[in-house]
């Protein structure tokens, strides 16, 4: 994040704004948005429509996500802006009066409307430990409403059984409905919005190839992709390929622009059926798969599931060893090009998602949330609950039946061949025959030379050695374990899945 470069922004709306917006009228509903940017398939907006002619959209931009405590890169907090101004926009294309930003604590923000006889209403959204507090807090002190209608179980005392049934059958359920024409949707200016946050914060996104936010964009990736949906799973494990083979939805999906439902609902009418529309489908339902672990769990973000595996790697610490991956130097050249690619556009297919967790945590032996935490300030796609799920199901921190080690030598040779995504982020070792692309170090001296391509100069030796670290890692993980916590939703999810950032 860069430095702020305006004024620090004040708590808003003041109370005067929030008064004056009352005495136009009696109080009426706040629909507080966070992660769900749609007017479409909303139940919080829907419930609020159902109880209230009045209504007020509301986002708030809550300094604990843009200061230092938050993770999480210009491009992403552009990318929200994006979606903000979107959701916006799809308020006043139904007759109303747009939506309104505030800022600070959300509590204080979201008290001064309380305190003027306004009710709260948000969707009920599976969360970290901070924003698991702050919905406490919220529905404590200020009688917040969370809608539930996401899919997952909340209720702590119901039992899990059937749970794959219950999500199948509500993502062929009706989506949450509404009547624009039905209610009054009022605005209150407060000074603040996406543009005059970005100066205050210092936002100043770099990375490339981002794609816009919001639901119109959402909107049309999702009918593209419903169109060439048959070409998806020969497409989702190159680096290459899945660039444009992908759906491309899933930052959409993170920011709600558009729900998983309406997801499923455009896919299953419209896809040609075959194996790629059922693998996509799956794909679905396992977002809800992860996202119902972070809801029953929180300590997915911190605390290793299984317990015998809790501080692993941590007396190994080398920053040295960590740097390098995060630069894209340890001399192996798949996961170099990835880290760079993921440091420049903010996005990896789940193949290479893997493949630097392994590295990272299974060959350079590092502690994982470090590695986790980095992959978390740098994708737009960034969802808390896909992350760290996968992180530790990569690391094989929920056990050994989990655990998978990718060889980044042999994924050159099998994801790609003719070395376009390595030279592509690695250029240094253009030069190189791409028969050497998957262990530069083992080119004889003789085509180093030619080639111009001096290992050890060019570009780096491995910083371990490849053989050598996962014998020793596989010798030093092999203990027993038990069943991991937070296993409600099914298993304890293996990377096997295939799931990684919902492609």
């Amino acid at each position: 994040m860069g430095s702020p470069d305006g004024a620090p922004l004040p708590t808003a709306p003041d109370r005067d704004a929030v008064r004056a917006a009352t005495e136009s009228g009696s109080p009426g509903t706040v629909v507080w948005h966070r992660k769900d940017l749609r007017i479409a398939d909303n139940p919080a907006l829907a419930a609020a429509a159902a109880e209230s002619d009045r209504l007020l959209p509301l986002f708030v931009f809550d300094p604990a996500f843009y200061d230092e405590r938050g993770i999480a890169c210009d491009a992403r907090i552009e990318f929200l802006h994006d979606c903000l101004r979107d959701l916006d926009g799809q308020y006043r294309d139904v007759g109303g009066a747009g939506l309104t930003y505030a800022h600070g604590d959300p509590l204080d923000a979201l008290g001064r409307f309380v305190d003027a006889g306004w009710n709260v209403v948000a969707a009920a959204s599976a969360t970290g430990r901070y924003g698991r507090r702050r919905d406490e807090r919220a529905r404590e002190r200020l009688g917040v409403e969370f809608v539930s209608g996401d899919g997952l179980v909340r209720d702590a005392d119901r039992p899990r059984d059937g749970w794959s049934d219950r999500v199948e059958s509500w993502l062929a359920d009706d989506p949450f409905d509404w009547d624009p024409r039905s209610v009054e949707i009022e605005r209150v200016g407060t000074g603040t919005d996406p543009g005059r946050v970005s100066d205050a914060y210092g936002i100043d996104p770099t990375k490339t190839s981002v794609p816009t936010g919001g639901r119109g964009p959402a909107r049309e990736k999702l009918r593209a992709f419903t169109e060439r949906i048959a070409d998806y799973p020969g497409s989702i494990s190159s680096p290459v390929d899945a660039r444009e083979g992908t759906s491309g939805l899933s930052p959409y999906l993170r920011f709600g622009c558009l729900s998983v439902r309406e997801v499923h609902r455009r896919v299953d009418e419209r896809a040609p059926d075959g194996r790629g529309k059922s693998m996509f489908v799956s794909r679905l339902f396992w977002n809800r798969h992860y996202t119902q672990k972070l809801l029953d769990w929180p300590g997915w973000l911190d605390r290793a599931v299984n317990p015998v595996y809790e501080g692993f790697n941590r007396d190994r610490h080398d920053p040295d060893l960590v740097a390098a991956w995060k630069r894209g130097e340890t001399g192996f050249p798949m996961v170099d090009a990835s880290m760079r690619c993921l440091r420049e556009t903010g996005w990896l297919n789940f193949r290479m998602r893997a493949l630097c967790a392994s590295c990272y945590f299974q060959i350079l032996q590092q502690p994982w949330r470090i590695g986790a935490d980095h992959f978390y300030e740098h994708l737009i796609d960034g969802d808390a609950a896909i992350n760290y799920t996968q992180w530790q199901s990569q690391c094989g921190l929920v056990g050994r039946p989990g655990l998978r080690l990718y060889d980044p030598r042999k994924q050159v040779r099998d994801q790609d061949p003719e070395g376009k995504f390595v030279t592509r982020w690695v250029p240094e070792l253009d030069p190189l025959p791409a028969a050497h692309l998957d262990a530069p170090e083992k080119a004889p001296l003789a085509v180093q030379e030619e080639s111009g391509v001096r290992i050890g100069e060019a570009y780096p030796y491995p910083v371990v050695d490849y053989e050598a670290a996962r014998s020793e890692f596989r010798g030093r993980y092999g203990a027993d374990h038990g069943d991991p916590p937070g296993s409600s939703a099914g298993g304890g999810g293996s990377s096997q899945t295939g799931l990684g950032d919902f492609e």
